[in-house]
């Protein structure tokens, strides 16, 4: 069975919790998205690449998020949402995803 890339949910993570807040006007909701979205992503890439490497994507992501909040304000809310979650996909793609054997969803192993 092949498993869920983690550029796919870091990437979308972004976009759905934007949504929920949006929709629901509890920004808290939007919130518990991205922590959980983060915490899966942060404990598979700690696994398969080593927790340096989950370190820094964390902290990516998390930079994201706070990078979209000036961002809106100088280009909107959602086209700034967009451009993060591509941007965050966009390296956690490069780094982790892209190296998995087609078919497994496995990442390469950690450099050490």
């Amino acid at each position: 069975m092949q498993r869920l890339p983690t550029w796919a949910v870091a990437g979308g993570s972004l976009l759905i919790g934007f949504g929920v807040a949006d929709l629901t006007g509890v920004r808290a909701l939007g919130g518990i998205v991205l922590f959980l979205a983060a915490l899966w992503c942060g404990l598979r890439w700690r696994r398969e690449q080593g927790l340096a490497v989950a370190i820094a994507l964390v902290a990516v992501y998390l930079a994201a998020f706070v990078l979209s909040h000036p961002l809106g304000k100088a280009i909107g809310s959602w086209p700034a949402v967009f451009v993060v979650s591509a941007f965050v996909a966009a390296i956690v793609w490069a780094r982790v995803d892209r190296f998995a054997a087609p078919g497994t969803g496995v990442s390469a192993p950690a450099a050490r």
